[in-house]
Order: C-alpha cells, then sequence, then structure tokens
C-alpha cells in the first residue's frame, strides 16, 4: 500500500470488511471524533487517540509515506479506536481565539470521554500531553491507561519560560538558557511551515521519510495563540494538577524517541518521576533502550510506525514494552 511517489496523491483504506468506520461529534464545546470499530466485538477498552499541535487527528490514520497509520493498527488488534479534533481546531469547528484555551480543549474531551461506555485508554501526543495530565484529573474515572507520545508536562513540573518581551500584541520568551527566542502573537495563530516542520517534527531522525516532507507539511495546520502561550508556561499558564485522587495506580507509559529535539531524557524523566511521586504507576520508555534508533517527534507518521503501534499494544495487554525487530 506504501506510495513512492511523494509527488501523487497518498491513498490509504479508511475502512475494511472488517472495520466499521462512522464519526460524530460532542458539543459545548463542539469536538468532532472519528471511530474505527471492529465488526467482531471484543472486550478491550476503546482507545482514545489526542493529536499534538498543528496537525489534527489525521496524524493516527496514515503515516507520511501513505499506509495506513495508527488508528488501523490498533483497530485492527480488536480496539474500538476514537480520534478527535481538539475543539476550536480542524473539524470541530471555529471557536474565537481569544476564548480558546487549554480548559476548553479539555472539556470538550472530558465530555468525548464520558459517551463511551467503558473507562478508555487515552493517548496524548506532545502540546496535547498537559491535556492528558488534567483529563486524568477531572476524567480520571474514565480512564483506564495513559500512553503519552513525547508529552509536554504539566504546569506543576514545567519552569516559567524566560519572559523578554511583553506587549498588547506579542510575547517574546526564550524556553530555556541558551535557547532561541521566541515570538509568540497574542492574537494571531502560530503558522506550522517548513522550517519549523523539519526542525520540530524531523530534526535529526532517521525515520521520517523526507521526501514526503513537503506534502506532510501541507497537512500541518495553524495553533491557536492562547493555546500556545498555555504550552511554553507563560505567566505560568500550563495546565496544573491539583487533586492527584485519579492518579492513584494509573499505569502510564511515557515513550521518547532517540531523535526528538525538544525531548530528551532530563525533560521527560522528571516527569515520570512527578506522576509516581503522586501515586500513579508510570513507566518511562527510552525507545534507545529498547534497541530503536532513529525516531523524532512525530513517530506516529515516521518508517516504523507498525512496530512502534505494535510494542504498544504489547504494553497495554502484557505490561512489556516489546519492540519486534524492524
Amino acid at each position: 500500500m506504501k506510495n513512492n511517489d511523494p509527488t501523487s496523491p497518498r491513498k490509504f483504506l479508511r475502512s475494511s470488511s472488517a472495520i466499521n468506520f462512522h464519526s460524530g461529534f460532542v458539543s459545548d464545546p463542539s469536538t468532532y471524533y472519528e471511530v474505527l470499530e471492529p465488526v467482531t466485538k471484543t472486550n478491550k477498552p476503546p482507545m482514545v487517540l489526542i493529536h499534538g499541535g498543528a496537525v489534527s487527528g489525521a496524524c493516527y490514520m496514515v503515516t507520511a509515506d501513505g499506509r495506513p497509520g495508527w488508528a488501523h493498527v490498533f483497530a485492527a488488534k480488536g480496539y474500538k479506536v476514537v480520534v478527535p479534533d481538539w475543539p476550536g481546531t480542524g473539524r470541530s469547528g471555529y471557536i474565537p481565539y481569544d476564548a480558546l484555551t487549554g480548559e476548553t480543549v479539555i472539556r470538550g474531551l472530558g465530555k468525548l470521554l464520558a459517551t463511551l461506555d467503558r473507562p478508555a485508554i487515552v493517548m496524548t501526543h506532545s502540546m496535547s500531553g498537559p491535556f492528558g495530565w488534567k483529563l486524568l484529573e477531572l476524567y480520571g474515572d474514565r480512564i483506564e491507561k495513559l500512553v503519552a507520545i513525547a508529552p509536554g508536562g504539566p504546569g506543576n513540573v514545567s519552569a516559567p519560560t524566560e519572559l523578554l518581551t511583553d506587549t498588547s500584541d506579542f510575547v517574546e520568551v526564550r524556553l530555556a538558557p541558551g535557547a532561541p527566542i521566541l515570538k509568540i502573537s497574542r492574537k494571531q495563530p502560530f503558522v506550522a511551515g517548513p522550517g519549523w516542520a523539519a526542525k520540530k517534527l524531523v530534526g535529526t531522525g532517521t525515520r521520517f521519510p523526507r521526501e514526503f516532507l513537503d506534502a506532510y507539511v501541507a497537512t500541518l495546520d495553524v495553533i491557536p495563540p492562547r493555546l500556545l502561550l498555555e504550552r511554553v508556561n507563560y505567566a505560568n499558564s500550563a495546565p496544573r494538577v491539583a487533586d492527584f485522587s485519579g492518579y492513584k495506580g494509573k499505569h502510564i507509559a511515557l515513550i521518547m524517541g532517540t531523535n526528538d529535539a525538544d525531548h530528551t531524557v532530563a525533560t521527560d524523566k522528571p516527569i515520570v518521576d512527578w506522576l509516581n511521586e503522586n501515586g500513579a504507576r508510570a513507566e518511562f520508555i527510552h525507545l534507545g533502550e529498547k534497541g530503536i534508533q532513529g525516531n523524532g517527534h512525530a513517530m506516529m507518521v515516521e518508517s516504523n510506525s507498525d512496530q512502534l503501534a505494535n510494542a504498544i499494544v504489547a504494553w497495554l495487554e502484557t505490561g512489556k514494552f516489546v519492540a519486534a525487530t524492524s
């Protein structure tokens, strides 16, 4: 099914005779989602796959080179897979940027979890990491396990940024000593362009099919300004967890690649430590320690995506992240 011509349309299978496909939404705030559901029912929990910044739920539907994405792999393993777009982004519809906060996104995702017939496995990626930590606090009874892919940390762990300029139109911050200055508009969304994608999503990784980078960049979305300000913890605005009762005994896996520019052991291991200190049963899964090299930030669309999806299923079902050779 792989399409080797980066200039031709990329096609993938949305559903098959063994998998039903449908879509829906919850309201207030409007949250669109797609569902891939095995025709043959199992008693496995549903999976809710939450995308990161500058993308939509499509990142779980198809890889950069046009193969079926993680949603299809998990559905083929017997899971009902639910893939939402954040409220205010993608197909969930417009919310004015000055009203679109992390709290709004979390409320929509929580309402979606509440519609499911049983607690779900929740997956987050990157910028949705903080949403996952708050979902555990507010909707912990609707979450069975959580898988966090190179996630942002909660406000409890994330250090405040160095604020350099603060006006009514924009702010300038430095995320770490010596890091480049980041200018963020208060009113306009951040546009994910080729340079940003090449550095942030691909970086020095060897698993992203670079011949498809332009086509992949064309699928990227903007990042709403207030959400981006929260993500960089401007003025300590990143979502914080106050009540850890929903964390007790919760199984969590944090997965990090070897070539992710913004995610290192020093940045991500403290999140796992914080989780365990507050009652969770969290595991730090560094792909390099599992013999898997070369993954960048967007590992769900990279060349070894099937290998990683199967290893995640192994962790869900056996507690062990076992990756077949790829």
